[in-house]
């Protein structure tokens, strides 16, 4: 399909006129038209699309459509006949009262072109930017980001129900692929063993004998995959999707011991990052944060938090589940910069700051990243022998300890997550004598005292500030600023399903968030437009009579 620009031009006279008679008070989709106008444009996706073929539904109207669907909770029938027969829907798309819509399927089309193209931020930026024309979006105070847990598409597999159905989706493949060769090769018990789904309850309940039945498909995986990748197979089977998954799972668990099919020890396999969970969604990983596991993906949000404006998210991450929230921070600010939402304050929990992005923020992007550091594990963070107890003479390049003594070495090295360091020696002859040394120094067979500063004096006093500023009340007051957007991560899990994946695979689950991101900020823009008061911390009965002096660190004794 081609498209032809139209946009959403003005609304018919007598679409507006229906619509005011039948929604007196308004209506969400009527109120964000009224108040922000078209929200997109045919041409932010002219290149989704080619430039000859059967003319395409507006692409503008169709992204309106997806964020009113995610909205509302809709499936993409009801979406397509929302479009047909809802008023307040045709008065937001600017359609007339006999527009016909179109068929359900185009929306799964046009979110594949979104996702294909990573084109799910032009719906969530377009939201932005009519915001920010009408003064609901304030960018430059302070923002705060969290992160949660998403689980796949695809129902978590046993360990047996895996292989097995990896090698089910091979043999599927290979049979529509090559059918002849197929046949040829295939063993006579593969037909009854694979040509239905794998479940848990059809294996062996005794282990010896379940440790069997895994041995026989490492078996059989690995005579397919030798007759795959013969000289007299069929060329290009082993470009098959399914076929390289299946030489990706055998990898991980099985290999070969004296000619013996042997499944791998758990500490042989490959790292989480690398390893696959299941046949149906390659891109998802298996991951564990406190008491919770799962296998999908994982999702950030950040959301503006300015008391006189409606809270907005102004940026989505969606990550593999195994990526550490530390490592998604300069992406995060790459990206606010690109839409012009960098804050002056980022507020983050313990997961996110460290050393290094706290310096980073501040330097490439002017943002004071907050959020519980990590103390330095060289030594006590406190105490007469901490590493603030230290005086550095960065001119001199050298260091005195607490009890007078000048270090003897200061050289530029590489910290173990291999950022550039300054590492300062004592001598040991100097430490050894002191009757302090194990006080000093964490090994249970000390030495001498090491340090490792931040490389120039402006970074360390950068990261020296922040970690004990975040030791006074007066920090642990501002920080609360950071729960509410547990909140938002609440809104959007209850009204849009966040914590699960709708699709498969890592581009169009993050085309989900995007969507369902630009769905809260319509509802919260419509809230505020309507001054609807914010919702308040849920209190037990119980837990309001609690005496308000048990408290500890600002936290409520449990």
């Amino acid at each position: 399909m081609s498209m032809q620009p139209k946009g959403s031009g003005e609304i018919p006279a007598e679409t507006v006129r229906v619509a005011r008679a039948a929604f007196p008070k308004g209506g969400l989709a009527i109120r964000v038209r009224d108040e922000l106008g078209p929200l997109f444009t045919d041409e932010e996706f002219a290149d989704l699309f080619p430039q000859r073929g059967r003319p395409a539904w507006s692409p503008a109207r169709l992204g309106l459509v997806l964020v009113l669907q995610f909205l509302e909770g809709l499936t993409d029938r009801q979406a397509a006949e929302a479009v047909r027969a809802r008023i307040d829907f045709k008065y937001a798309l600017g359609l007339r009262l006999e527009d016909p819509g179109f068929d359900f399927s185009v929306l799964s089309e046009f979110r594949d072109r979104l996702a294909e193209a990573d084109a799910g931020r032009r719906v969530l930026d377009g939201i932005l930017v009519a915001a920010r024309e009408k003064g609901l979006l304030k960018t430059a105070g302070r923002a705060r980001t969290d992160a949660t847990h998403v689980l796949s598409s695809v129902r978590e597999l046993s360990w047996l129900e895996m292989v097995a159905e990896t090698l089910r989706s091979a043999l599927n493949a290979l049979a529509q692929a090559a059918p002849n060769w197929l046949v040829g090769v295939a063993e006579p018990d593969w037909f009854r063993h694979y040509a239905t789904r794998a479940e848990d309850s059809r294996f062996p309940k005794a282990r010896a004998k379940r440790d069997e039945v895994g041995l026989r498909v490492g078996r059989d995986g690995m005579l397919l995959l030798e007759a795959v990748f013969a000289s007299d197979a069929p060329h290009g089977l082993g470009t098959l999707t399914e076929v390289e998954t299946l030489r990706q799972m055998w990898v991980q668990h099985f290999h070969l011991v004296e000619g013996e099919v042997r499944r791998r020890d758990p500490k042989d396999r490959p790292p989480g990052v690398l390893r696959l969970v299941t046949p149906y969604d390659t891109e998802a990983r298996g991951s564990v944060k406190r008491d919770i596991a799962w296998d999908g993906y994982k999702v950030h949000l950040t959301e503006t938090c300015e008391p006189d404006a409606p809270n907005l998210i102004t940026n989505v991450a969606t990550t593999l589940a195994t990526v550490h929230d530390s490592v998604a921070v300069p992406g995060i600010h790459g990206a606010l910069a690109e839409r012009d939402c960098l804050p002056g304050e980022h507020w983050v929990d313990a997961g996110y700051p460290t050393a290094g992005q706290v310096v980073t923020a501040r330097r490439e992007h002017g943002v004071v990243l907050h959020g519980p550091m990590a103390a330095n594990t060289a030594a006590s963070a406190d105490g007469p022998f901490g590493q603030d107890a230290f005086t550095i003479d960065w001119d001199r390049e050298r260091v005195t300890c607490p009890n007078g003594v000048v270090s003897t070495q200061w050289a530029e090295r590489r910290s173990q997550q291999g950022l550039p360091v300054i590492r300062v020696r004592f001598s040991p002859a100097d430490c050894r004598p002191c009757p302090h040394l194990r006080n000093c120094v964490n090994s249970p067979s000390p030495r001498r005292r090491e340090l490792n500063l931040r490389q120039g004096r402006a970074e360390h006093e950068i990261v020296r500030t922040a970690r004990a500023e975040q030791r006074t009340d007066a920090w642990k007051e501002r920080y609360k600023i950071r729960a509410g957007v547990e909140g938002t991560i609440s809104q959007a899990v209850g009204r849009c399903g966040l914590r699960r994946s709708r699709y498969r695979g890592l581009a169009k689950t993050s085309l989900q968030h995007q969507l369902t991101s630009a769905a809260i900020n319509l509802a919260r823009i419509d809230a505020h437009l309507t001054g609807q008061p914010r919702a308040h911390t849920r209190t037990s009965h119980f837990a309001a009579l609690r005496p308000a002096d048990q408290t500890i660190g600002g936290a409520k004794k449990a």
